[in-house]
């Protein structure tokens, strides 16, 4: 398995509900300028891009080069949470949009944006049709495990990380088994495990390792050692490799630890990406910061474009923000919940039960609740919601 394609399949194991945190939008034609993004003309990345594109505009119907500039910008995407980039991948794939017969490099493609637009059916399919051309296609496995985690489907993703454990590194098989393991009731193992394997793997690469120390970052933080938190993030951050998930799972671990000046400092920049804004956002809601109230009307104009156009892809981002920002438990409630009918992942628990505490409404979280006690999910916190919930009445 190659460098790149690791990179890839490590990187699904924890991005996939956490993606989409806006709409995707497809350009009408190549030459259409929608916004200036952030890559200048002279960055290498941006002289990366040309290239592929004039290969791409020169060879019209080669599959590779296709693939080639559609992942380039599907890295993007992940990288910065900034959709826009997901859009000009399915331009790059518009040649094969409904082929029924693709070559595995496409189908993983394929289901690689499906999934980013939570078509979770459809990516499961092509990444199967993708495992049945390529048995030994670690990414198409990796992926259909992160896609089963957030269906909360363990046993499909322990099957998925079986599969591709052969065929892969032994720090990424740990990994995969550990974020498995530690949503079910044995974070300490999984812990002590993933710790281990990532202390006997120091040439691993830098996506790797930012993979493996944000899971570790995460489960020690619900085993209450704020101190290892800390130390694991901080790694994360000094490997340099921009990652949307990483600076919105520790922006939020600050939250938790009452230090909002420092997710100020953090995301100051990162304005465009949804997630990111929602956590800058509460912090300076926190200071009272005098910006606060322009990033909650940036936030409210976004979501409510989207309802315009009829797209629920970050439902969990907005009942966050109705409930902390907006002071609307009800419609928290209403997101919340209707979130949970795609993605069933621990954070998704969390707001649904936040939202029902704060609307006192026990019912709409009774899945959550379900959820909790059939997983055996270990986090404190969460448990003393739902604690706080079932005293609610009936």
């Amino acid at each position: 398995m190659s460098p790149r394609t690791l990179r890839l399949a490590c990187a699904s194991l924890f991005c996939v509900a956490f993606a989409a945190s806006a709409a995707p939008y497809t350009p009408a034609s190549d030459a259409q300028v929608l916004e200036r993004l952030p890559i200048r003309p002279a960055d290498p990345l941006a002289r990366e891009l040309r290239s592929l594109r004039a290969d791409l505009a020169a060879h019209p119907g080669d599959g590779s080069l296709a693939e080639s500039l559609a992942r380039r910008y599907f890295d993007l995407a992940m990288a910065e949470g900034d959709p826009r980039y997901i859009g000009y991948a399915e331009a790059a794939l518009q040649p094969w949009k409904g082929a029924k017969t693709l070559p595995p490099n496409l189908l993983v493609i394929r289901a690689l944006l499906s999934q980013y637009k939570h078509d979770f059916a459809g990516a499961l399919k092509d990444l199967r049709a993708a495992i049945d051309a390529e048995p030994r296609n670690v990414e198409a496995h990796a992926w259909r495990a992160a896609i089963f985690m957030v269906q909360a489907d363990y046993a499909g993703a322990r099957s998925e990380c079986a599969a591709l454990a052969p065929e892969s590194t032994e720090l990424f098989a740990a990994g995969c088994f550990a974020y498995v393991d530690a949503t079910t009731g044995k974070t300490r193992e999984a812990y002590e495990r993933l710790a281990a394997a990532l202390k006997r793997h120091p040439e691993a690469s830098a996506g790797l390792r930012l993979w493996n120390l944000t899971r570790l970052a995460e489960m020690s933080r619900r085993l209450g050692d704020a101190a290892a938190t800390e130390k694991h993030f901080r790694a994360a951050l000094g490997l340099g490799v921009t990652d949307n998930f990483l600076l919105a799972a520790y922006a939020d671990f600050l939250l938790e630890q009452k230090r909002p000046a420092e997710v100020v400092e953090l995301l100051r920049d990162w304005a465009r990406s949804d997630t990111l804004l929602l956590r800058l956002a509460i912090a300076e809601a926190t200071l009272k910061a005098p910006t606060a109230a322009q990033r909650i009307q940036a936030l409210d104009d976004r979501f409510s474009e989207a309802a315009l156009r009829g797209e629920q892809l970050h439902l969990q981002e907005e009942a966050r923000f109705r409930l902390h920002l907006k002071n609307d438990p009800t419609g928290a409630l209403r997101r919340a919940s209707e979130n949970w009918k795609s993605q069933r992942e621990p954070r998704d628990a969390g707001i649904l039960l936040e939202a029902a505490l704060a609307a006192r409404n026990r019912a709409t979280a009774q899945p959550a609740l379900d959820w909790l006690a059939q997983s055996g999910f270990e986090d404190p916190a969460m448990r003393r919601t739902a604690a706080e919930v079932e005293t609610l009445p009936k």
